[in-house]
C-alpha cells in the first residue's frame, strides 16, 4: 500500500469523494466524520499525512491539528477551509500545518499538495533540512518551528504583500528576506538590503529616498536613493524600529500611495518596489509610547513571521554547526573539521542568547584554532566560557533625554566594547547589542569621544 491518509471531513459526500480520489491514487485512506472520532484514530495508530476540515460540528479543526501535533509531529496537516476563513487557516500555519486549501477542492491541487507534504516528510526523516531557493542562502533546520516560518515564507512569497520578520537579532531575518525575493515575481529585479540602525539619523531620509544637487551643503550632483535603486525589486529594511518618526511617515506613503520625493526636490517619483521589513524590538509596544507610527506599524504587519530563537530549536544546532563549520572552512580556505557527537551535544546544550550569528563567531575561532583536526568538547569548551564571560550586552530603548543619569558600570562596558572592537563604532554597536546611533547617544553621553584605540 502506499502512503496512509487521515480525512476528518463532517460533509459526507465531500468525505467519500475524497476517499474514492485518494485510494485511487494509492494512498491508503481512513476516515472520521467529526473531531473527536478524528483524534481517536490519530492515538490509535499512525499516519503520514492528515487532512481536516478547519470547521468540524464538534471541535476545530485547529484541535486536531494540535492532537496529531502531539501524538504524531512529523505527520504534515493540510487544512481544508470555507470561502472567507483563510485567516484562520494562516492561524493553522502558525500552530504548524503543512499548508491549507480553501473549498471548493480541485483535486488534482490537492493531489500534488499532498505529494510535496509527504516528499518533505520524507526528505525531512532522511536528513535533509536545507532550504534553499535558487539565488539565495540557505535557511538550515528541521525543527517544526522553523518548517512553520519557512511555509508561511512560501505562501507569501509569490504575493506582492509587505511582510514583517520579526525575531531576536541573529535569527536569520536577512536570510527569510533574500528567500522571498528569491521566491517572488520581484527575482529578477535588485534585492536591496537597508540597515536601519547602522545609518546616522540625519542620514536616514537621503539614504533611503536619494536628493537632488543643492539640497544641501556638499550634494554636488543628484543622488538615487535606495527605493529608487530597487525599482521593479524589493527593498528590505531591517531592524525598521530604529527609523526616526519624521522618516516613518515618508515610509508610509511609499506604502499606501507609492510614491516619494527626493531630499530637495519637488518631482514626486513613483516606488515600484516590495517591501519587507524586519526589527527585534516590540513595535506594538513602541506604538503605545509614541516611539512608533500606528498606521505605519498596521500596514507592515500585512503578514507577520517570526522567527524563532535557536535555544527554542536545539535539536537543530548539530545540524546547523556541521553546515557553517563547511561555510566557514570555505571562506577561509581551509578544511572543515569534523564534529564529534559530544561537541555537537555541547553546542546543543548552550542558551546562545546571540543566537545563530553567535553560534558562528564561536565556530569560526574553532575552525582558525582546530588546525584541521576534529572539534571534541575538550576544544569547544574553553570557547564557549569566553563567549559566557562576556557581559549581557542588551539594547536599550534609546533615552531621549540627555540629562538622564547612565546605568551604573554602563560607561566601563561600552569603554570595554570600543577597545575590544579597536575603536570601529559598529563593531563595538555590534558587541553592545545595540544600534549604531543608539552607540552614538552613548559615546556623546557618558563623555567617550576621546577613548584611543586600542593597542596591544
Amino acid at each position: 500500500m502506499g502512503a496512509s491518509i487521515l480525512i476528518v471531513e463532517d460533509r459526507d459526500s465531500l468525505r467519500r469523494m475524497l476517499e474514492r480520489a485518494l485510494g485511487q491514487e494509492g494512498y491508503e485512506v481512513a476516515s472520521a466524520a467529526d473531531g473527536g472520532a478524528g483524534i481517536r484514530m490519530l492515538a490509535e495508530r499512525p499516519f503520514d499525512l492528515v487532512l481536516t476540515d478547519l470547521k468540524l460540528p464538534d471541535l476545530s479543526g485547529l484541535r486536531v491539528l494540535e492532537a496529531c501535533r502531539e501524538t504524531q509531529p512529523l505527520a504534515p496537516v493540510i487544512v481544508l477551509t470555507g470561502y472567507g476563513t483563510v485567516g484562520a487557516a494562516v492561524e493553522a500555519m502558525k500552530l504548524g500545518a503543512f499548508d491549507f486549501l480553501e473549498k471548493p477542492l480541485e483535486i488534482n491541487d490537492l493531489s500534488r499538495l499532498i505529494a510535496r507534504a509527504i516528499g518533505e516528510r520524507g526528505r525531512e526523516e532522511d536528513g535533509g533540512g536545507v532550504f534553499q531557493p535558487a539565488g539565495a542562502p540557505p535557511i538550515v533546520g528541521r525543527h517544526p518551528r522553523l518548517r512553520v516560518a519557512l511555509r508561511l515564507l512560501e505562501r507569501v512569497a509569490p504575493t506582492d504583500s509587505t511582510v514583517l520578520l520579526t525575531g531576536e537579532s541573529g535569527t536569520g531575518k536577512e536570510l527569510f528576506a533574500r528567500a522571498l525575493h528569491a521566491l517572488s515575481p520581484r527575482r529578477g529585479g535588485p534585492c536591496v538590503a537597508v540597515n536601519c540602525a547602522a545609518i546616522p539619523e540625519s542620514l536616514l531620509e537621503n539614504e533611503l529616498f536619494g536628493h537632488e544637487r543643492g539640497a544641501y551643503t556638499g550634494a554636488g550632483s543628484r543622488q538615487a536613493g535606495r527605493f529608487e535603486l530597487a525599482e521593479g525589486g524589493t527593498v528590505f529594511l531591517d531592524e525598521i524600529g530604529e527609523i526616526p518618526l519624521g522618516v516613518q511617515g515618508k515610509v508610509l506613503r511609499v506604502l499606501e500611495e507609492r510614491t516619494f520625493e527626493r531630499v530637495g526636490g519637488g518631482r514626486t517619483l513613483r516606488a515600484d518596489v516590495r517591501l519587507i521589513a524586519a526589527t527585534n524590538r516590540d513595535l506594538r509596544a513602541m506604538v503605545g509610547t509614541g516611539q512608533f507610527r500606528a498606521d505605519l506599524f498596521f500596514r507592515l504587519e500585512v503578514f507577520p513571521i517570526e522567527l524563532p530563537p535557536l535555544r527554542e530549536r536545539a535539536s537543530d544546532v548539530p545540524l546547523l554547526a556541521r553546515h557553517l563549520l563547511g561555510e566557514i572552512a570555505r571562506r577561509h580556505e581551509m578544511a572543515p573539521p569534523r564534529l564529534d557527537d559530544g561537541a555537537a551535544d555541547l553546542l546543543a546544550a548552550q542558551p546562545w542568547p546571540g543566537n545563530v550569528r553567535e553560534l558562528a563567531n564561536v565556530l569560526e575561532r574553532a575552525v582558525i584554532l582546530s588546525e584541521g583536526k576534529p572539534l571534541r568538547t575538550t576544544d569547544l569548551a574553553p570557547l564557549l566560557r569566553l563567549a559566557q564571560a562576556r557581559p549581557p550586552f542588551r539594547e536599550t530603548p534609546p533615552d531621549r533625554s540627555a540629562a538622564a543619569p547612565a546605568p551604573a558600570g554602563e560607561r566601563d562596558r561600552v569603554r570595554l566594547a570600543l577597545a575590544e572592537a579597536d575603536g570601529d563604532h559598529k563593531r563595538a554597536a555590534q558587541l553592545l547589542g545595540m544600534s549604531y546611533r543608539t552607540l552614538l547617544r552613548k559615546i556623546r553621553q557618558l563623555d567617550l569621544q576621546g577613548v584611543p584605540r586600542y593597542r596591544d
